[in-house]
């Protein structure tokens, strides 16, 4: 009877110790997933920058489950003196990155990316460089959904996707 006892506490202190383990990794899986109205957020992400810089950028993955197209139209930082919604194109060879009049539309039932290459957040007069594992609070504002804080998770300076295991985007290091 006594080892029964024993045993049943070993193996419920290592049930206890699982599930705890388990509901750790699972917040740290959804910490870089965000909702707010019908819109998801996730991925939000960043590059470190150079000593020096004054502009850095943020990328994410917007999806609408909802009926109606809202839009991401606007962005702020307590990092960066202001956040723009950009868009980088190539014409005849030539980069070219402009702000987004009106936002960007996430339509109903659908997705939109800000990714390198494209639609992106340009975080205007960053107060400080964003070093790799740093985290970056982003206040998105969509037209109907209104307003969430979001953080941007800061990769290495050559990232060309989110890190997925907390600070750097080498893909020989990601999950």
């Amino acid at each position: 009877m006594i080892r029964i006892t024993l045993a049943a506490r070993r193996g419920a202190t290592a049930l206890v110790l699982a599930c705890a383990t388990l509901a750790a990794a699972s917040m740290t899986a959804e910490a870089h997933e965000f909702k707010v109205g019908s819109i998801g957020i996730e991925h939000p992400w960043s590059r470190a920058t150079p000593p020096g810089a004054r502009t850095g950028a943020g990328y994410l993955a917007l999806s609408n489950s909802g009926t109606e197209t809202d839009r991401l139209v606007s962005a702020a930082s307590p990092m960066a003196e202001k956040v723009e919604v950009h868009e980088m194109t190539i014409v005849d060879g030539v980069m070219n990155m402009s702000q987004v009049a009106g936002g960007i539309e996430i339509p109903a039932g659908g997705e939109a990316a800000l990714a390198p290459g494209g639609f992106h957040l340009m975080l205007v007069g960053i107060k400080e460089p964003f070093k790799q594992g740093d985290m970056v609070p982003v206040t998105l504002t969509f037209e109907k959904a209104g307003s969430v804080e979001v953080e941007l998770d800061v990769g290495s300076m050559g990232a060309k996707e989110p890190a997925h295991d907390h600070g750097t985007a080498d893909p020989a290091h990601a999950h």
